[in-house]
């Protein structure tokens, strides 16, 4: 056999088997998050028979009708959407703000404060003196608790400041020759070169934000007006989980979800489930979008010295 056609058929053994090998691995990977839908959107009661995989056996809203029953869950969601929001803007061009500076060669307190900011990476007070600190500043109870601690992310600022200092010397240094200040360089120039790892840190940011619910318990569980959809949905959660543990056998585990007839009632493995479609919905609507930005500009500035 020719060693041409030896090649072909090598590269498509190759291919087929690769191609099996991932086509497996994202099937066990999103199995389970599937399962979890098909049991949100599935009857409660049936649901604790088990054998449910790809779609649900006897299709039903009632699981998110109890969640959002409560106003509490709106307003929680419009909190999570605000501080994500402005966590996002804020954090992102802050700590841009810095790795520009930072990452300047000619800044004579560059080290120092690089120094320091790596250090917060690894040492940290602890969480009894960081809450000191925040009753100091008098940000317990309030929403800017949510923003002010997490303006500046060391980690982000490291990525950020390493990509900054991939872009060619020669387009600021023509820049200054032009009359051009530190502002206007950075705004015209820096900021739409590094929008690869600007969103990159964006989604970092986003799901952080949008995820955090210990901060929360922390410094404001007493304050409904300030609880974050995650808090209220670990709440959700551990209520039905109580009753669950509670229960005598599988079907004294229904819960009742108030008037309404029929089969108004959930399981803590409903609830768990609708709980984890919503907690997740909104990231995977996102991410999408801001995905391009990964593979856009790689070699952006990339301009021979």
């Amino acid at each position: 056999m020719k060693p041409a056609t030896m090649s072909k058929i090598e590269n498509y053994i190759f291919h087929s088997l690769n191609t099996c090998f991932l086509l497996f691995l994202s099937f066990i990977t999103l199995y389970p998050f599937w399962t979890t839908i098909a049991v949100s959107f599935n009857d409660a009661l049936d649901s604790i028979r088990g054998g449910i995989t790809f779609f649900p056996r006897k299709f039903s809203l009632f699981n998110y009708e109890v969640i959002f029953r409560t106003g509490a869950i709106p307003h929680a969601f419009f909190i999570s959407v605000a501080r994500t929001l402005i966590n996002l803007v804020t954090s992102v061009f802050f700590t841009a703000m810095v790795a520009f500076a930072l990452s300047r060669r000619e800044f004579i307190l560059q080290k120092p404060f690089t120094f320091i900011l790596i250090l917060s990476m690894y040492v940290n007070a602890g969480l009894i003196p960081t809450f000191l600190l925040i009753r100091d500043l008098g940000m317990v109870g309030t929403f800017w608790v949510y923003i002010v601690p997490g303006i500046v992310n060391a980690f982000n600022f490291v990525v950020m400041r390493t990509y900054m200092r991939s872009i060619p010397e020669s387009i600021i240094e023509s820049a200054r020759i032009d009359g051009y200040g530190d502002f206007y360089i950075f705004f015209r120039i820096v900021f739409p070169l590094c929008l690869p790892v600007l969103a990159t840190i964006g989604l970092f940011v986003a799901v952080g934000s949008w995820n955090a619910w210990f901060d929360t318990m922390i410094y404001n569980s007493g304050d409904e007006r300030l609880h974050t959809l995650q808090y209220k949905l670990m709440e959700y959660l551990q209520s039905s989980q109580s009753h669950g543990k509670t229960a005598s056998d599988a079907g004294a585990m229904a819960l009742s979800a108030g008037a309404g007839g029929g089969s108004g009632m959930v399981t803590p493995m409903s609830i768990r489930a609708a709980i984890t479609v919503i907690a997740a919905a909104p990231i995977l609507l996102i991410y999408p979008f801001m995905q391009r930005y990964f593979v856009v500009g790689l070699n952006v500035g990339g301009v021979k010295e």
